[in-house]
């Protein structure tokens, strides 16, 4: 069973988080409510999230501050932020809210079929990214367990090898199309570099993993970096 993505949305206004809700739940993800940047904040303790949307106009803490604790921590200062706003304050408030950390900022009334287009894209960058850490976890075993499965049944290492590699490949045709997927759409330049992050890390997996194949190296194959 494919597990889901999580999807934070983060609104004071009820009526708003029910919209948000109505639009993404096309997408099959699991939505999470958070009424305030105090309440968001909360939820990013204990949850892992693929894409956060987050209302700038809120009472307290507004949405530049909230996205500037997000991003100060080390847990969550790489996911994807979409800002979302009722007012439009001209070049200057879009670029405050750029740099407070946000991928993309969007005006209300949005497009509800842009919206859903755009987490859409970031929700698949984060599966991929689940399955490239599931990969590099396997490999890790066999690095470290001499063949040994990951429920310590003894296994050949070339069947296990063959397994990892089978897994890796579906990863890299996946991530290969959602990059040619993203090149036709013009998407945006932080969706393109994400999915450009991910692809190195994949090609590092496959370097590591050519390195234990019988004939090609030592096996002492260096694991690419997860973050």
């Amino acid at each position: 069973m494919v597990q889901k993505a999580k999807i934070l949305l983060v609104d004071d206004r009820p009526e708003n988080l029910l919209a948000l809700e109505a639009i993404l739940s096309a997408l099959d993800q699991t939505l999470v409510r958070a009424s305030s940047g105090e309440e968001a904040l909360k939820a990013l303790l204990t949850d892992d999230f693929a894409v956060i949307l987050l209302d700038v106009q809120m009472p307290g803490m507004d949405g530049f501050e909230t996205a500037a604790h997000i991003k100060r921590r080390e847990r969550t200062r790489d996911i994807p932020i979409i800002f979302l706003t009722a007012i439009n304050h001209g070049p200057h408030h879009t670029f405050r809210g750029y740099a407070a950390g946000a991928v993309d900022y969007i005006s209300k009334p949005f497009d509800p079929w842009v919206l859903r287009a755009k987490v859409s894209v970031f929700v698949e960058l984060y599966m991929k990214n689940c399955q490239l850490r599931e990969q590099a976890a396997l490999l890790r075993l066999q690095l470290e367990g001499g063949g040994k499965s990951a429920v310590g049944d003894s296994k050949e290492p070339a069947g296990l090898l063959a397994e990892l590699s089978a897994r890796l490949a579906a990863v890299e045709e996946q991530a290969e199309a959602l990059s040619k997927q993203l090149d036709d759409e013009s998407a945006d330049a932080a969706a393109v570099a994400t999915a450009a992050h991910l692809e190195r890390k994949l090609t590092g997996l496959r370097r590591a993993l050519d390195a234990l194949e019988p004939g090609t190296g030592s096996g002492a194959a260096t694991l690419p970096s997860q973050n």
